[in-house]
């Protein structure tokens, strides 16, 4: 009987222990998770840049009482346009056709064609400053549609280079004003992601007007805009 006694205590002194290592574990476990703290935050850049490209499309649409006839009408016009943008200095490799359509006209209830109408649409590329002088250029030999301009940035990569920059900034004084108010010190960076898409310009504001006679064309500017996505460890 005193044996019995004896195993029945030691079993229980070693379930009292094995409780204790139980319940001291997840006090370590704790302590991982706060070494392994961590701050994420997201940060903006912008810059603004002065377009000094410009796209137009230019295009003329002509009536006549045949196919054949529309088209011929067309193509002598679409030339005349193409050699009037190229005599004001733009380069061939920056004249682009866009499109080329021929329809039947009808008469009121459709059932009758009382005509062709053919037109012809080039993409023209230039700088800001040329950019007036091109719509003059073009109307006065005959184009009949004119739409632009689209503006845009040449070195627009530079331009998101210094806005990417300007992010990373921003995401650092966040992530230290967020460590400073929780008492944390802030650490180095675990991870990095840029967020942002294809840089989009976005139009601002009205600038100087383009030099070149003729029709004014204003530059105006763009911010270009990046985001950032980044992760500093903090203790």
């Amino acid at each position: 009987m005193n044996r019995l006694r004896y195993v029945l205590l030691i079993s229980g002194v070693l379930l009292v222990a094995a409780a204790i290592a139980g319940v001291a574990q997840p006090s370590k476990v704790g302590a991982a998770n706060m070494s392994s703290t961590t701050i994420t935050v997201t940060g903006n850049g912008s810059v603004n840049a002065t377009p000094d490209k410009a796209s137009f499309d230019f295009g003329v649409q002509v009536n006549a009482a045949t196919a054949s006839e529309a088209l011929n009408k067309d193509k002598q016009q679409a030339q005349a346009i193409i050699d009037a943008l190229k005599n004001a200095g733009v380069a061939d490799s920056d004249i682009q056709t866009s499109s080329v359509s021929l329809w039947p006209q009808t008469s009121s209830d459709g059932q009758t064609i009382t005509g062709y109408q053919a037109s012809n649409d080039v993409t023209v590329t230039s700088s800001v400053n040329q950019a007036g002088a091109l719509v003059d250029a073009a109307t006065g030999a005959g184009a009949n549609n004119v739409n632009g301009p689209n503006l845009s940035v040449g070195d627009q990569s530079s331009y998101y280079a210094q806005a990417l920059k300007l992010a990373v900034k921003d995401a650092q004084t966040q992530a230290q004003a967020i460590a400073d108010a929780s008492g944390l010190n802030l650490g180095g960076i675990l991870h990095i992601t840029n967020v942002s898409n294809t840089p989009s310009p976005i139009f601002y504001g009205a600038m100087d007007a383009a030099k070149a006679a003729g029709t004014p064309i204003e530059a105006g500017s763009q911010q270009i805009q990046a985001s950032v996505t980044v992760t500093y460890s903090a203790s």
